[in-house]
């Protein structure tokens, strides 16, 4: 038998349909997220956000384009990764302390004896196998994130295994297959990880049930930009933020660490995504709305007509 043909995109990804949601399902999905997101920051684990580097996050994204993956998937990879990567170092117990230990072993040159080099060995060969497998599972986590999105494009076997071969990696599919399973099995099969997108997507629809006359498509598509700028300079954004806030400019290592629960709260991210791109969506068609003052007058109308209806 021949090689599976990879598939095509069954269609393009339009975007999300708003205003097609009863009230009902948006606050049942609202209390669910806001409940889920308050639970993870209350269990945040202190390796949160480091799989999250600028080049990291660029790379998914760059991946995504090429694959031609809509915006919700390249999220889900990013945080399927941080997920598998974050579970994999609280396996080993590979905390930033564990870390400093495993570089003071490594940096030893004492002839350690017995069970000291015992652990010595066991650090070096786990921290070995993450950095060595990294490409691998970066791209294994792009290729499940694909398969939650199966009205759209699904990366097939075929297709990574080009990719890999295109920076000189030599992995079979066998391979490839396990590398999937590896995450599949560290997270307990549990892929289908909320990210801010959705957080954002389901606020826009908040807003869109309350009256917001602004055009939802157009919003949306500025609010991913937004979103996309802030994963992209993620560090130099919060960085200052947390500068601002302590009116500080070196923070302790107490404040960045409590800073951590900002960094990581998607509905705060989503609502300031909002908030920004309602500002400059504002501005930029102030200009449209003073020259054309019936587009708005007839938009306020037409609004007021549906709440007496």
């Amino acid at each position: 038998m021949g090689s599976p043909v990879p598939l095509e995109p069954r269609r393009r990804d339009s975007g999300p349909v708003f205003s097609g949601v009863a009230p009902e399902i948006i606050e049942d999905t609202l209390i669910h997220l806001a409940t889920e997101n308050e639970q993870y920051l209350s269990e945040l684990p202190e390796q949160a956000g480091c799989f999250k580097e600028t080049r990291i996050v660029e790379f998914i994204f760059l991946l995504s384009e090429k694959w031609h993956l809509n915006h919700s998937t390249r999220y889900q990879a990013v945080e399927l990764l941080e997920s598998r990567q974050n579970h994999s170092l609280s396996n080993y117990g590979f905390c930033r302390f564990m870390i400093k230990q495993v570089e003071q072993m490594c940096g030893d040159r004492g002839n350690a004896k017995g069970r000291g080099q015992g652990q010595k060995s066991s650090w070096s060969s786990v921290r070995d196998q993450i950095v060595n497998t990294f490409v691998l599972r970066l791209v294994s986590c792009v290729q499940l994130a694909s398969k939650l999105s199966l009205h759209y494009s699904r990366v097939t076997s075929d297709t990574a295994l080009k990719f890999l071969q295109s920076l000189k990696y030599s992995y079979t599919k066998q391979e490839l297959l396990e590398s999937e399973l590896a995450v599949l099995n560290t997270l307990h099969y549990q892929i289908n990880v909320s990210t801010p997108l959705a957080y954002v997507e389901l606020l826009l629809e908040v807003l869109g049930y309350n009256g917001c006359l602004l055009p939802a498509k157009p919003l949306h598509q500025l609010c991913v930009q937004l979103l996309d700028f802030c994963y992209l300079t993620r560090e130099t954004i919060y960085d200052t933020l947390l500068k601002i806030a302590i009116d500080n400019s070196t923070p302790s290592e107490l404040q960045i660490a409590k800073f951590l629960t900002v960094k990581e709260d998607f509905m705060l991210l989503a609502v300031g995504v909002i908030s920004t791109g309602c500002g400059a969506f504002k501005l930029h068609h102030w200009h449209y709305f003073t020259k054309y003052p019936g587009v708005l007058l007839r938009r306020g109308e037409a609004h007021s007509g549906q709440h007496h209806t």
